[in-house]
């Protein structure tokens, strides 16, 4: 973790009785905590030494007696306000990361049904695709089955089903050329939710959809 919120005057106050000296060690201290992402060892050389205090040692001991608290079961000493931050630093990562994996299982998805669908224009060797085969446009009256409402609440409960089914429809029912056509719209349905990107979810008292995919 390489950058956190330094509060100034929290700071300032906290740190009013320290000499100048004193102030930068207690600040290296901190530094050295962000950017392990893990409480000080109860090792007041190797402190001193990672912190430029060589010879300072007993300095360093008080600073981490007075600002910071000692785990008899993690042997070592904890701060507060740095676990906190770090806590929600790192939580907002595996958020990013998770989304990161659903896009790209998403693009993945979409370029395997392009693919498929290449792979079945027919050729001179081949014999013409049957009715059932042929790609279509997306139905004026399309609406997704309760099982894709229940996949779409289970995959992504962040986001809103009813914004979310009308952005799809209104896409797909105003795009035209060839791309506009599918052989699946319920597959199709399910990569444009994996692919969406966060959003806030509608309440259910007042989603329409709500009654529907098993809520």
């Amino acid at each position: 973790m390489h950058f956190y919120p330094h509060h100034i005057g929290d700071f300032l106050k906290d740190t009013s009785s320290l000499t100048p000296e004193e102030s930068y060690y207690y600040l290296r201290l901190i530094w050295l905590y962000y950017d392990t992402e893990k409480p000080l060892p109860d090792d007041i050389p190797s402190l001193a030494f990672k912190i430029g205090a060589r010879g300072k040692e007993d300095c360093v001991r008080s600073l981490v007696q007075i600002y910071f608290t000692y785990d008899s079961d993690l042997k070592s000493h904890t701060h507060q306000r740095i676990d906190a931050e770090i806590r929600k630093y790192q939580a907002k990562a595996a958020s990013a990361k998770r989304a990161n994996q659903i896009r790209w299982e998403a693009e993945k998805d979409l370029k395997s049904d392009l693919k498929s669908d290449a792979e079945q224009i027919p050729t001179k060797n081949q014999e013409p695709r049957t009715r059932e085969s042929r790609a279509t446009r997306l139905p004026p009256d399309w609406e997704p089955s309760d099982q894709l409402i229940a996949f779409m609440r289970k995959e992504r409960p962040d986001l809103n089903p009813s914004h979310t089914i009308m952005k799809f429809c209104n896409y797909w029912q105003a795009k035209s050329g060839k791309d506009a056509t599918k052989l699946d719209w319920d597959k199709t349905f399910q990569n444009w939710v994996l692919a969406e990107k966060e959003g806030k979810a509608k309440p259910a008292s007042q989603d329409p959809f709500a009654s529907r995919g098993g809520v």
